[in-house]
């Protein structure tokens, strides 16, 4: 039976949450920067944000290998920092869940063991799984700890599900959001049909995973016509790699747009154009011109330029910035300044008393 979420955490999902999905922090040798690991999380609950993700893509999938296990620790250090911030019974702790059935399944304890509220359970790297037995893993894993669906874009080691995949998801006791993250529209919308159609559509919280479409995510509304009634759904918020870097600011556009859209105040030209920026800064973040190769290295760098990395190594020695994304960091942090906050940064590290 799977652990039961805490009403606040569940009640905190559902009205839609600010949740970065944390980076790993590393020493040249490849070892554990624990003091810059610890404030990482520090920075990111000192922003305002309504949860933390780790164990995910953006904590790099590698923690899983022998020759490093890391994924209990990073949890740990996490689950440490948070607690010791006072950040709340309703701060939402995501556990990011991965492998076949044995291997998700334990780490779905791991997470439980460590006080987490969600398991995000990645569909990656099992290409040699139907997806019949992929809802049955899923399944194995709702039983354990409740669970935050995750569709991962194909570039990075996802793959595309038929509707039916998520109509089947969306049956799973125990499941309680999906995070869209296929940087596709027809892909996003069969989810969002998916969730609409559901019998548990209520219970059901949408989240953007979609770096390349942020805004236009966040902003959109869905009616969907299931069972001769219409459906209305939005997403709720966003767990995002992009929400790992500028997240002060981040935080605050988070919160304009959920209250443009409670008091119906949005100006659409403004937003729009808010969105293209938002985009233009993720595609050169996402080394978006070497089809997403730089993804994590270009996360590190912005964090290394601010001081909150000593630098850019990845468990995954492929995993570097690419030729020209430091340039186009460059040309986008000078372009769009207004959505980076280097400023509070350095207050930040001043008055960071670990």
């Amino acid at each position: 039976m799977a652990e039961t979420i805490k009403k606040e955490v569940l009640t905190r999902l559902k009205e839609g949450g600010f949740i970065p999905a944390h980076p790993l922090a590393l020493n040249e040798d490849l070892t554990i920067d624990e003091a810059s690991q610890r404030r990482l999380t520090r920075y990111y609950i000192s922003c305002g944000v309504d949860g933390i993700a780790i164990g995910v893509h953006t904590t790099q999938f590698e923690i899983r290998d022998p020759e490093y296990s890391y994924f209990e620790r990073v949890l740990a250090i996490a689950a440490d920092e948070i607690a010791r911030s006072g950040a709340g019974s309703s701060f939402i702790k995501v556990a990011g869940i991965c492998g076949p059935v044995q291997q998700a399944v334990k780490e779905a304890e791991i997470a439980v063991s460590l006080g987490y509220d969600l398991g995000l359970l990645s569909m990656g790297g099992l290409d040699n799984l139907s997806e019949d037995e992929l809802i049955a893993r899923a399944k194995a894993v709702a039983r354990v700890i409740p669970v935050f669906g995750f569709y991962l874009q194909p570039s990075v080691g996802g793959r595309v599900f038929s509707y039916s995949f998520w109509e089947e998801f969306c049956k799973i006791d125990h499941i309680y959001a999906i995070k869209a993250a296929p940087f596709n529209r027809y892909y996003t919308l069969d989810v969002i049909r998916a969730v609409c159609n559901s019998p548990r559509n209520n219970e059901i919280a949408l989240y953007t995973g979609n770096d390349d479409n942020i805004v236009l995510d966040l902003i959109t509304p869905y009616s969907i016509k299931a069972d001769n009634r219409l459906v209305e759904k939005r997403f709720a918020g966003g767990l995002l790699g992009h929400f790992a870097v500028w997240t002060k600011k981040s935080v605050e556009l988070f919160h304009f747009i959920k209250e443009g859209l409670r008091e119906n105040s949005l100006n659409h030209e403004e937003i729009l154009k808010i969105a293209g920026e938002i985009t233009d800064m993720n595609g050169a973040l996402f080394d978006v011109a070497n089809n997403f190769k730089g993804s994590i290295s270009g996360i590190h760098e912005i964090l290394r330029r601010q001081g909150l990395m000593k630098g850019t190594w990845c468990l995954n020695p492929r995993e570097q910035l690419s030729k020209g994304q430091s340039e186009e960091l460059d040309r986008v942090t000078s372009q769009y300044a207004r959505w980076t906050d280097d400023e509070y940064v350095k207050l930040f590290i001043v008055n960071d008393k670990g």
